[in-house]
């Protein structure tokens, strides 16, 4: 059965459940799910697992992203991209230098308010589907941290690209949105591209074409997601065993902090984190 992960260069118009289906039909593996969601107009780097590999979603989906996007001053529609209802649309009398200085108000910790075209849920309700309803509902500000936002480059009068480096949760559309307001002109984003995600570029990345001709080859091994962190082979068949059965083990020659555990064959077994020389697993990735 195949397990691992393979980095899809998104493309436009596909939702990343999408993806995720012609990939179970492609590989014939009903367990497939993917690192982070992207929006049908967005293309770019989507981590998916499979198999064995979706046990390691949950932390590809809380990493750092990092995104190519297209700020168009002047226009504001209802889902906060261009694929929307044009609301409102104003003169643009911005400067690039006043640009890059908006663009500084928004790094680090910040609050957003979802956008209503959202999967977010309320009272069991997807933002979407009420907004579709023509509902609109309070939504409670949401906290994000913006790491890095760098200008680079205009397009035109009223176009701007810029890079985000952002937390799980970011909407790179109401960043624009919020940008546009606080220039007085209002904005909408009117391309995106995710460069990186849970650690993963776009020079890893690969289409879903490419995938129907060489198949389960183009899977990462599962642990490529956790590389960053030191490997820590067990020598001792004791401790493999007791890993195996999901005990914590002790080596206080081990410093503090997250490790990639392999067992004696290579297998990767699990992610554990080394405290006060106990390794405690955080997760497990061998079959049963």
């Amino acid at each position: 059965m195949p397990n691992g992960i393979v980095i899809i260069d998104k493309p436009a118009g596909w939702t990343s459940m999408d993806v995720c289906a012609k990939l179970r039909g492609i590989l014939h593996e009903k367990r497939v799910g993917h690192g982070g969601t992207l929006d049908p107009m967005a293309t770019g780097v989507l981590p998916v697992f499979v198999g064995q590999a979706t046990r390691a979603v949950e932390f590809a989906e809380n990493s750092r992203k990092e995104y190519t996007a297209g700020l168009r001053l002047g226009q504001v529609t209802n889902t906060q991209d261009i694929s929307g209802e044009t609301l409102e649309t104003r003169p643009v009398t911005a400067a690039p230098a006043d640009v890059e200085a908006a663009l500084s108000r928004f790094l680090g910790d910040i609050e957003q308010i979802p956008p209503m075209y959202s999967a977010i849920k309320m009272g069991g309700r997807k933002l979407y589907d009420l907004a579709r309803r023509g509902q609109e509902v309070a939504r409670k500000p949401r906290p994000v941290t913006i790491y890095e936002l760098e200008l680079l480059k205009r397009e035109n009068e009223t176009d701007y690209l810029f890079r985000c480096v952002c937390s799980k949760g970011t909407y790179i559309r109401t960043l624009c949105h919020d940008i546009g307001r606080a220039l007085g002109c209002g904005g909408t984003l009117y391309s995106l591209r995710r460069t990186m995600a849970a650690g993963f570029t776009l020079d890893r990345a690969v289409s879903i074409e490419d995938v129907q001709e060489q198949g389960e080859s183009l899977l990462l091994p599962t642990d490529s997601l956790f590389a960053r962190y030191p490997a820590l082979p067990l020598r001792s068949a004791g401790k493999e065993k007791r890993v195996r059965c999901g005990n914590p083990i002790t080596d206080p020659s081990v410093p503090d902090g997250t490790y990639r555990i392999y067992g004696q064959n290579g297998d990767f077994l699990c992610l554990s984190h080394a405290r006060d020389g106990v390794l405690t697993s955080i997760k497990n990735f061998f079959g049963a």
